[in-house]
């Protein structure tokens, strides 16, 4: 819906692919629909597959330092095997269901600064083109809008929101890469800790939620960073009290000795026990290289009766993020050039 383009790999007189998604934020498990509209060329083309790609920018740390770039974390055949007359209008309908880890990109209709994408990939006549791109926006499930809520509630606030290639160990983690919400501590914590990074995995069952406290050393001593890892239910949403549950983990968090936090080693001194590595470029599921999400992309703008509520700077952000996640995806196009 985005982008439109000629098949490049056809040239000139060859169909247009343009998807349209539902409406809507999408969510994490839940199912995503939309249309795959063709327009036929100046002559008949077999249309051999439709197949949309789930792509996400993320950034990985290693030795060198840190890479940016986009991953494929999904793909599903949609459509295929008939033939686009010469000039042609035909529609592909479609849904698929995201995966349950798939990150969350809005809070309360407000952007976090996470970029997630839907790309069309049109093969015809033995030849493929990656035609259509698509911002993929997925709100929280309703434990995760909870949890939110109640570090907002206890005064945390929202500082920023990014993608991590790579594993948390020791936990059922599916993608090759997870989400990372930092916030700033609430007044009652500041004196011990500078943050708080909150990862939530998802699966049909509940989810595992880690949280990690980067937490204030002494006179005479150096911070640490202290992990812990929980897990909730989809099931009790209403029946919980969120904010005593939250409160409990933090205290959990930030009292431990540092010992405690982690249970697997890490690679690079990392506290959660992620496993990096350098993706490559080409493969799906699992490839791809790694890019920041967008810079100044969200502040907290409320915390408390409304929770935790995240702005953007400016009012244009928005805008050029799609701009801007638009030109990276159709650069990255020739880095995949090994894909089938």
């Amino acid at each position: 819906m985005v982008f439109k383009r000629l098949l490049g790999s056809l040239g000139v007189g060859g169909p247009t692919v343009d998807t349209v998604l539902a409406p809507g934020a999408a969510a994490p498990g839940g199912t995503l629909s939309g249309q795959v509209h063709l327009k036929g060329g100046s002559g008949d083309f077999d249309i051999d597959h439709i197949t949309l790609e789930l792509v996400a920018r993320v950034e990985a740390e290693h030795e060198d330092g840190e890479s940016h770039g986009v991953v494929v974390f999904d793909r599903f055949t949609v459509g295929g095997g008939f033939r686009l007359a010469e000039g042609a209008e035909q529609s592909v309908p479609f849904t698929v269901t995201l995966p349950w880890e798939t990150p969350v990109t809005e809070l309360y209709g407000q952007g976090l600064g996470i970029v997630l994408g839907v790309r069309t990939e049109l093969a015809v006549a033995g030849a493929k083109d990656k035609g259509d791109l698509d911002p993929l926006t997925v709100g929280p499930l309703p434990a995760q809008e909870a949890i939110l809520e109640a570090f907002g509630q206890l005064g945390f606030g929202f500082k920023s929101a990014d993608l991590e290639y790579g594993h948390i160990g020791g936990t059922g983690q599916q993608l090759p890469f997870y989400q990372e919400i930092e916030l700033t501590p609430a007044p009652q914590y500041a004196h011990a800790v500078n943050e708080i990074e909150l990862t939530f995995l998802a699966t049909p069952g509940g989810m595992e939620v880690v949280l990690e406290a980067d937490e204030r050393g002494g006179l005479f001593s150096g911070g640490h960073d202290a992990v812990n890892r929980f897990s909730v239910g989809h099931d009790v949403v209403h029946q919980q009290d969120w904010n005593a549950m939250v409160e409990g983990w933090i205290r959990q968090l930030v009292e431990q000795h540092p010992a405690h936090g982690t249970q697997h080693g890490g690679h690079y001194g990392d506290p959660y026990g992620h496993h990096h590595g350098q993706p490559h470029y080409g493969e799906h599921h699992h490839d791809g290289g790694h890019h920041r999400s967008g810079p100044g992309m969200g502040t907290a703008i409320a915390a408390g009766a409304a929770g935790l509520a995240v702005g953007v700077v400016g009012g244009m952000v928005a805008a050029e993020v799609v701009d801007e996640v638009g030109d990276f995806f159709e650069g990255d196009d020739e880095d995949e050039g090994g894909e089938d």
